[in-house]
């Protein structure tokens, strides 16, 4: 499932106060009320809107959900953590159903993603609390919005114990075959209040303990943007003793490279001078500094092919390093110099 950023849902900052977020979900409510918005994404955002401000307008859920912490980004692929799966809807918890209702129209239910963080919370009967804002009448969420609620009967699921993140890399670390150290938050139920919260001096309320892991990576030599790498049993357990896989999906960002497979792009920047007299340039590549020969007029743009001076290939050997011809006007110029320009554009 995808995670929610409620916090850049409402615009606001984690740090945001009650009276901040209260203030934006007001402003995005009247905005994408669907009585006022009839565009046709007015009524997802307007429960979008609202899903968010019932997590973040109760000090209870807003505990837990800041427990996940703050390193993920909306619409990343998100797994709930040892002991959430056990609050979804559903199951234990009676097979209440939670959904929207404005005028009363049904906009459907809550994101399984919220689902799976505060089932265990949404139990109990409907209750709605109206506000109005110049005439427009609709369901103030926050204000512990309990709406439609009816039964729908849901076949337990089988316990998904993987984890799937996201491993930002660069070049140099692909190049150098070294173990790379991931962290991430290794979320687990409380064991001082057995997951139930409340005033638990443990957890701090929220059921849930959050401890920062670490562990060594070795990743192939001829990884690729995308790719996932597998590593068993680093995930979630189960309360039989069962562990799950961490999936690390790799995402390439590297300042100084573009990649190609196993061919790269490196920019080397030259001044006008040098670009059509040519010149002799060092440049640091993965496998050492080395000399290049830069042709007279050479237009910016242009790329020199060096062989073997890239990537490890799956067959053997290294993929190919272009160098990409950039230039550049030095900053600084002085009077003599713009002078010398000038005869030159004369000519």
């Amino acid at each position: 499932m995808e995670y929610k950023d409620y916090y850049e849902i409402l615009g606001v900052k984690r740090d945001a106060t009650e009276a901040e977020i209260k203030s934006a979900y007001r402003k995005l409510a009247r905005k994408y009320h669907p009585d006022v918005n009839k565009t046709k994404e007015a009524e997802s955002k307007f429960k979008d809107i609202n899903e968010a401000y019932e997590v973040l307008g109760d000090k209870q859920k807003r505990s837990r959900y800041d427990s996940l912490g703050s390193n993920w980004q909306g619409g990343q692929s998100w797994t709930p953590p040892p002991g959430f799966e056990q609050y979804g809807f559903g199951g234990t918890q009676g097979g209440n159903y939670q959904s929207f209702s404005f005028n009363g129209e049904d906009l459907g239910g809550f994101s399984d993603f919220f689902s799976s963080l505060f089932g265990d919370m949404m139990g109990g009967g409907a209750r709605t609390q109206r506000m109005n804002f110049g005439g427009f009448d609709f369901a103030d969420a926050g204000a512990q919005q309990r709406t439609t609620s009816r039964r729908k009967t849901q076949q337990p699921k089988p316990e998904n114990l993987d984890i799937t993140m996201n491993l930002n890399i660069t070049i140099k670390d692909i190049f150098a075959q070294k173990p790379i150290t991931v962290k991430f938050n290794n979320i687990e139920r409380c064991t001082k209040c057995s997951g139930n919260g409340g005033y638990c001096s443990e957890c701090g309320g929220t059921g849930f303990k959050s401890e920062p892991k670490s562990i060594k990576v070795k990743l192939p030599p001829n990884i690729t943007e995308g790719q996932k790498v597998r590593i068993k049993g680093e995930g979630k357990s189960d309360s039989y003793g069962r562990k799950g896989d961490l999936y690390l999906v790799i995402n390439i960002k590297d300042k100084e490279y573009e990649v190609n497979g196993s061919d790269l792009t490196k920019e080397i920047e030259i001044t006008p001078p040098e670009a059509v007299l040519g010149c002799k340039k060092d440049i640091e590549t993965l496998h050492g500094k080395i000399g290049i020969k830069i042709p007279p007029q050479t237009s910016s743009g242009q790329a020199l092919r060096l062989k073997g001076l890239g990537l490890p290939k799956k067959e053997g050997g290294y993929g190919n390093l272009n160098a990409k011809i950039k230039i550049i006007i030095p900053k600084n110029l002085s009077d003599k110099q713009i002078e010398l320009y000038k005869k030159i554009s004369e000519l």
